[in-house]
């Protein structure tokens, strides 16, 4: 079985070392490394060249954020998993923007961490329900705060009634599976509509595509 390395990104000692010891016992994964703030996940990224890094957010001398963006700049295959507690969900955004490919509460169950390791190195986004459900509270908070023209509808951007039901469901922080389980499709054509979605809207990732939907009044 191929092993997938991960470098953990954590300021705290405990933390990082508690998570090294659970994800090292999880099947198929093994921890290339650790690093005590963003510029050395920097740089161990470059010295060790882990298939992923579980990075936190807020870490001395740089943080999570920008370690991303550096990370996903210089070596673009490296899947970057943000860390975050629920008062850090503006931060989401953010990091997906940076191209992370994950954002994970820290309180996650120690299986289901792994679960979401192997999702990203297969090449999925993951956004846990919790943190998804947070996102979309916030953005449709600002939306109340600052409406959009009544004329902004979802016939503008051409989304079928399928592609909503879709990015309604993204919306919920369900998974690929979780999605064509609920529609009886395939996960390849739930990737299908995903891809279309994302091009209709002009967005790269499940966090900007939920931003984009609440903002335009797509719901």
């Amino acid at each position: 079985m191929e092993r997938i390395r991960v470098l953990i990104a954590e300021d705290q000692e405990l933390i990082r070392k508690s998570l090294g010891i659970v994800l090292g016992m999880a099947e198929g994964i093994e921890i290339a490394g650790m690093a005590e703030n963003g510029k050395a996940a920097v740089d161990k990224a470059g010295e060790l060249q882990p298939d992923l890094v579980l990075m936190d957010i807020h870490m001395p001398v740089m943080d999570g954020v920008e370690a991303t963006a550096e990370i996903k700049r210089r070596w673009p295959d490296v899947k970057v998993i943000m860390l975050t507690t629920f008062q850090e969900v503006e931060y989401v955004v953010s990091a997906l923007n940076a191209g992370a490919e994950g954002y994970i509460l820290k309180a996650i169950d120690p299986t289901d961490l792994a679960g979401a390791i192997r999702l990203v190195h297969r090449g999925e986004t993951m956004i846990t329900r919790e943190v998804a459900k947070a996102l979309f509270s916030r953005t449709m908070n600002e939306r109340d705060r600052h409406p959009v023209p009544e004329k902004t509808k979802d016939s503008e951007y051409g989304l079928t009634d399928r592609e909503l039901q879709v990015l309604q469901y993204i919306s919920e922080g369900l998974a690929n599976r979780s999605i064509a389980e609920r529609m009886f499709l395939s996960e390849g054509t739930v990737k299908n509509y995903i891809s279309s979605i994302y091009s209709k809207l002009n967005v790269h990732n499940r966090a900007s595509a939920m931003r984009k939907a609440s903002e335009e009044g797509l719901f």
